[in-house]
């Protein structure tokens, strides 16, 4: 088994930044992507980016692109997600996830992860 906990949620201004952490614990080694979904309420989980524990690539909705950057500390077992300029439409519970699956494009599925955190609620204000 793999243990999620993600942290750094609150509340921000609109045009804010925010960064979140996931910690990942337990057979990491089983995994080999790492993943930010969100959620709204009524809404399906979105897509929010995904990264290799093994290289540098990358996959980020459009959404977020160039707002949002992922990335990893292997030696601490940990996943960030720096969130910038945000908006209104961020607002969302954000979930992390683990995934034994290679980094591809079907990663932005969210069946296609094993594990999950518990979620950061992320609110931005106008």
């Amino acid at each position: 088994q793999v243990q999620l906990v993600e942290s750094g949620g609150g509340l921000v201004q609109t045009g804010g930044s925010l960064s979140l952490s996931c910690v990942a614990s337990g057979r990491t080694f089983r995994t080999n992507s790492m993943g930010w979904f969100r959620q709204t309420p009524g809404k399906e989980r979105e897509f929010v980016a995904a990264i290799s524990w093994s290289d540098d690539n990358k996959y980020y909705s459009d959404s977020v692109k160039g707002r949002f950057t992922i990335s990893r500390d292997n030696a601490k077992n940990t996943v960030y997600l720096q969130m910038n300029s945000l908006n209104a439409e961020d607002t969302a519970v954000y979930y992390c996830a683990a995934t034994t699956f290679a980094l591809n494009v079907f990663l932005r599925r969210p069946e296609k992860y094993d594990y999950w955190g518990q979620g950061t609620q992320v609110t931005v204000s106008s």
